[in-house]
């Protein structure tokens, strides 16, 4: 052989037996995630977005050493099929849903079809470790339950806290009935647990509390202490149990190596609103306005998000299985059932003095019955139908301009001709995709 492709044989084993030595170690460097999500929490519910009556200081300081989020969106305005969006990062109707949540409208046997990719699966088959503890409301046939749906162990209610008093760890009943005053605590242990005693493989921690949902009941260390009564109590608890599972983080190494990612299922519940505030948005859950759906949100990681950011951008809860797939280097199934609705936002959260474009431009709004009631672009929301609470909105389409309104009273569609059909015309071609390329419910 001659020398010349000796020695390019010889360099070419050397750079794959470097490979080989490598490829572990960056592995293992990829990003943990832990997602954790409120339930009814309000836009103004926590003291960095304003609340006149809470003090979250640990959020705070997320929101202080990462981005908070001031123009994002829950899945949906309603439980179920807000962690239909949240897991699939597609749009509930994608996945049948009817309207309603489990146990109220929708059958408990009925839920989120075993077709659907998760975003736990997605982490799963990707070598994370996969661990849930919370709420979960999406169906309570064995195979739509948490382990049949990507996830390796989970400590779990079925649905609400009002709906069932039965406590889960994988498929054994360990409570029954919970303390309702207790289920933040159990949650939070459960994480911390799972953080210290967690093998090698990085992980994809998901954490949907059922705090602050009605009925709200202070913890009896938290009784009283907060100046909102029962409510602010458990909002408050809620906060500090995220700040013991930051200071496990920070004690077990993986502070730096964690993406922590915080946001509220859907605005208030209407029976917690002399407590609970979406302000300065008028609406509260089951509403298609502002306050039904726009919802806090915080994002952490340190050394690649930078600190002290507040973004603005158009952002939703079905951005955040591709987002989390980039920043972990996971490559998403091109064939995903259903088919996905969200984009990756990674960039604009990690470089946001940069010019590239914010790829969410438009999204569309259900109320919780799933009658599809508006569609926003850019800074501009169309009504397409009656909506409670819309005045005129009986007479033709109501515009309204989020940045000057964002209390949604002026209607602009009269000066604005020619947007009300754009924004129609786009609303009803994002409609008929989704009605062309969607799956059933999933039943027994």
């Amino acid at each position: 052989m001659p020398a010349f492709f000796r020695s390019r044989l010889l360099s070419l084993v050397t750079l794959a037996a470097a490979l080989i030595g490598v490829l572990p170690a960056v592995a293992a460097e990829r990003p943990n995630v832990i997602l954790m999500m409120a339930d009814d929490l309000g836009w103004s519910d926590l003291s960095c977005y304003g609340s006149e009556h809470l003090q979250t200081p640990t959020l705070d300081r997320m929101a202080s050493e990462g981005a908070r989020l001031t123009n994002f969106y829950a899945g949906c305005t309603v439980c179920t099929p807000s962690r239909m969006a949240l897991l699939t990062g597609a749009y509930p109707k994608r996945l049948g849903w009817p309207g309603g949540v489990g146990g109220y409208r929708i059958p408990w046997n009925h839920g989120l079809a075993t077709q659907a990719v998760t975003m736990a699966e997605v982490f799963r088959d990707a070598g994370y470790a996969t661990a849930m503890c919370g709420k979960w409301h999406l169906g309570n046939d064995p195979r739509m339950l948490p382990r049949g749906q990507g996830f390796e162990s989970a400590l779990y209610i079925t649905a609400s806290n009002n709906q069932t008093k039965k406590l889960w760890r994988n498929e054994e009943l360990v409570a029954d009935p919970f303390d309702n005053r207790r289920l933040t605590e159990l949650f939070a242990a459960e994480a911390m647990q799972f953080l210290r005693t967690r093998d090698q493989r990085p992980f994809f921690l998901y954490l949907p509390f059922s705090a602050p949902h009605f009925p709200a009941e202070a913890h009896p260390d938290w009784d009283g202490k907060s100046n909102n009564a029962a409510y602010g109590d458990v909002v408050e608890e809620l906060d500090a149990r995220i700040g013991e599972i930051m200071a496990v983080l920070r004690e077990t190494q993986l502070d730096r190596n964690t993406i922590v990612v915080f946001l509220s299922d859907n605005g208030p519940e209407p029976g917690q609103r002399k407590w609970a505030s979406a302000k300065p948005f008028r609406g509260l859950k089951w509403s298609s306005l502002e306050g039904g759906n726009r919802v806090p949100c915080i994002a952490r990681f340190p050394g690649t998000i930078p600190a002290d950011q507040s973004l603005d951008h158009l952002t939703a809860a079905i951005d955040l299985l591709p987002t989390l797939a980039e920043a972990c280097r996971i490559p998403l199934p091109v064939d995903s059932v259903p088919q996905r609705d969200g984009v990756s936002v990674w960039q604009t959260w990690t470089r946001p003095g940069q010019p590239a474009s914010h790829p969410r431009t438009e999204l569309l709004f259900w109320n919780g019955w799933a009658e599809l009631e508006a569609i926003r672009a850019e800074n501009w929301k169309l009504y397409l139908t009656e909506v409670d609470g819309i005045a005129g909105s009986a007479a033709g389409p109501v515009l309204i301009n989020l940045q000057d309104d964002p209390a949604e009273e002026r209607n602009v569609a009269a000066e604005h001709a020619e947007r009300v059909r754009t924004m129609r015309t786009l609303a009803e071609q994002l409609a008929a995709d989704i009605a062309a390329h969607s799956i059933p419910l999933g039943q027994p």
